[in-house]
């Protein structure tokens, strides 16, 4: 892989073309895994020491080696971490506006830095949850709601006429 002085520069790692292969193989390794009972998972250093593995971070590794493998980049954040307004409105996937709007509306925590704002990553990923639960608890009310009205009994038969 790459020396650890190429990972203290950035908090991306972007595999080079030179790794892709190695890469597949280690994916095929940590997928195969699971198939049938073997060792645990483990990291072996230079001087052969052997670290074992919790299956969590086995886990965790195999998903950082499959997206390294097609290419993508792959970032460690602590969760304590503060972000920006634009991390965080770009994480989330809105626009800094936006987020501004839910900050001051009390529907994320935040913090100020002198004049700036910032949002823990472990409170922004709390509502972006939050979020996602809303979303699922009102798409299942819209549902029970349509069948309560009727409107899957009228998927029977010819569609209606439009005139």
């Amino acid at each position: 892989m790459s020396a650890p002085s190429r990972l203290a520069e950035s908090e991306t790692y972007v595999p080079g073309a030179d790794e892709q292969g190695r890469l597949l193989d280690l994916v095929a390794a940590l997928s195969s895994r699971g198939a049938r009972v073997e060792p645990q998972p483990a990291l072996v250093t230079a001087d052969n020491t052997r670290h074992e593995l919790t299956p969590g971070l086995a886990d965790l590794l195999a998903q950082i080696v499959q997206a390294l493998a097609q290419g993508q980049g792959v970032s460690v954040i602590p969760r304590q971490r503060l972000l920006t307004t634009q991390e965080a409105a770009d994480l989330l996937n809105v626009s800094r506006p936006t987020l501004i709007k839910r900050l001051e509306a009390g529907d994320l925590a935040y913090e100020m830095r002198g004049r700036h704002r910032r949002i823990r990553l472990d409170e922004l990923l709390d509502y972006q949850e939050r979020l996602r639960v809303q979303r699922s608890d009102a798409l299942d009310a819209m549902q029970q709601q349509a069948q309560e009205d009727g409107l899957y009994d009228l998927l029977d038969g010819p569609p209606p006429a439009t005139r």
